[in-house]
C-alpha cells in the first residue's frame, strides 16, 4: 500500500527485489508506471478500508498474495482488512484503526491506564476553556491531519483561540466540516524519544530508540533530528520499553511495525504517539541492522514469514535531519550541496522539494525540503555532523506575492 506521495516507494520497491519478492503496488492514484505494471498496479480509495481491502482480495483470487504491508499511515488499515481477509499475518483492524484515530487512542490508552497527556475533546469555541481546565500550557490538535500539521501549543487562553482559528481555517483548507472536533492536551515539558520496533504474534522486539535533541516545546512542533542511540541510561531505556508495550497491549497490535513517540516526563516516560508503521520519510534509511539489512527488509520479511537475521544495529551512531521549511516561498534555487555533502560523517543527502515548488512551513505545512544522514562513532558527533551539514545548505526562497499566497 503506497500512498503516491510517499517519500518510501523506492526503499520498498529495492527490499523486495533484495528478497526476490514480486511487488504488487495499490495506490489512490494511477501511476506513470502503470502500464508496464499490469495487474500488478492497483487504484484504490485509501479512505474505504472495506471496500479497498474488498478490491484487493478480488486481484489475490486470481494472483494469490503473501502479505499486505502499508509504507505510510494512509494505508495501514487497508492493509490490516486486506489481511485479515486474506488468512495473512496482519493486526487486528480494530485495532489499527485506533492508531488513526487520536480520540479513541487516548481513551483506549486512558482506560488502560498508560501514562499520556491528560486531554480534553474540543467543539468549536471550547478550546480556551478546556485548556483552562486541563492547566496552561496545553497542545490543540486536529484529528484528522498527519504528522505535526496544525498542531499548535498555547500558553492562556488567548492563545488557544488563536490556535483554534488557524487549525479550522488550515482543516476547511482540506475540505474538513468546519465544527470537527479538536483534541486539547496538557502540555508535557521534557525531552523527547522514539521507538522503531516490530510485533510478533504479541511480541514487542525494539529495533532502534532514537534521541531526538532538539527541544520541541512550540509553537509547533517541526521534527528535525533523530539519532541513535539515544543516550539513556539501561533504566530510561527499560522504562521507555516497558511503557510502548503497555501501550501496544492497550491498543491490541499483534504484528508488524510500531512506531512510538514518547516524552520523557518527570514522572516517567509518557506516550505522545503510536502508529501501526515504520518511522516517516526517510528516515528509516538511518538504521542499519546486521550485515547492512535495511528497515524495509525488516518488516517485509516479517509480513513473509522470513528470518531476517541478525537484528542487531550497525555499531556505529546514526541519524537522520528532516530539513525543515523556514519560510513561505517560491523555492527558488539549492545551493551548498557539495560542502554539506563534504562534512565529515555525513551518508548523503536527498533533497526532495523540486526547484520551482511552493513551500509552507508548519503548522500549515505537510512537507520537509529534504534530508540529511549521517553515521558515527557516537551519537554526538552525528548530530554535529548533521547541524554542520544543514548549515552549509543554501536555499533560496521566492516570498509569494500576495494574490500567490495560500
Amino acid at each position: 500500500m503506497m500512498p503516491s506521495a510517499t517519500y518510501r516507494a523506492t526503499d520498498f520497491a529495492g527490499a523486495a527485489e533484495s528478497l526476490e519478492v514480486e511487488l504488487v503496488v495499490a495506490t489512490e492514484h494511477r501511476q506513470a508506471m502503470s502500464e508496464s505494471m499490469g495487474w500488478r498496479a492497483l487504484v484504490v480509495d485509501l479512505c474505504d478500508a472495506e471496500g479497498s481491502a474488498r478490491a484487493i482480495a478480488g486481484v489475490a483470487r486470481d494472483h494469490p498474495l503473501a502479505a499486505v504491508v502499508a509504507v505510510d499511515d494512509q494505508g495501514v488499515e487497508v492493509a490490516a482488512r486486506a489481511a485479515e481477509l486474506l488468512g495473512l499475518v496482519h493486526s487486528p483492524p480494530a485495532s489499527v484503526h485506533l492508531t488513526r484515530d487520536k480520540v479513541g487512542m487516548r481513551r483506549r490508552l486512558e482506560a488502560a491506564g498508560v501514562r499520556q497527556p491528560d486531554f480534553r475533546v474540543s467543539g468549536p469555541g471550547q478550546g480556551a476553556g478546556l485548556g483552562a481546565e486541563l492547566g496552561f500550557p496545553v497542545v490543540i490538535k486536529p484529528l484528522g491531519l498527519a504528522g505535526s500539521r496544525g498542531v499548535i501549543r498555547a500558553d492562556d487562553p488567548a492563545a488557544a483561540q488563536a490556535a483554534e482559528v488557524r487549525i479550522r481555517a488550515i482543516l476547511a483548507e482540506e475540505g474538513r466540516p468546519e465544527d470537527e472536533e479538536l483534541l486539547v492536551e496538557r502540555f508535557v515539558p521534557g525531552a523527547e524519544v522514539a521507538v522503531e520496533a516490530v510485533m510478533t504474534a504479541g511480541r514487542l522486539r525494539v529495533l532502534a530508540v532514537f534521541a531526538k535533541p532538539d527541544r520541541l516545546d512550540g509553537p509547533y512542533f517541526e521534527e528535525t533530528i533523530y539519532v541513535t542511540p539515544a543516550e539513556l541510561s539501561a533504566g530510561e531505556e527499560d522504562d521507555v520499553v516497558a511503557v510502548v508495550g503497555e501501550a501496544v497491549a492497550a491498543l491490541g497490535l499483534s504484528e508488524g511495525p510500531v512506531h512510538a513517540e514518547l516524552r520523557l516526563a518527570a514522572e516517567g516516560p509518557t506516550v505522545l504517539e503510536v502508529a501501526a508503521r515504520t518511522i516517516g520519510g526517510l528516515c528509516g534509511r538511518a538504521l542499519r541492522f546486521g550485515a547492512g539489512i535495511s528497515l524495509e527488509q525488516v518488516i517485509l520479511s516479517h509480513a513473509l514469514g522470513l528470518d531476517p537475521g541478525d537484528l542487531a544495529l550497525s555499531a556505529r551512531a546514526s541519524g537522520v535531519m528532516m530539513i525543515p521549511i523556514p519560510a513561505a516561498g517560491r523555492l527558488r534555487s539549492v545551493g551548498g550541496l557539495a560542502a554539506a555533502r563534504r562534512v565529515g560523517l555525513v551518508d548523503g543527502i536527498e533533497i526532495t522539494v523540486p526547484v520551482g515548488s511552493w513551500l509552507r512551513p508548519l503548522p500549515e505545512g505537510d512537507r520537509y525540503l529534504g534530508f540529511i544522514f549521517a553515521s558515527g562513532p557516537t551519537a554526538r558527533a552525528v548530530e554535529a555532523a548533521l547541524r554542520e551539514a544543514h548549515r552549509a545548505l543554501i536555499f533560496q526562497i521566492e516570498a509569494p506575492a500576495p494574490a500567490e499566497a495560500r
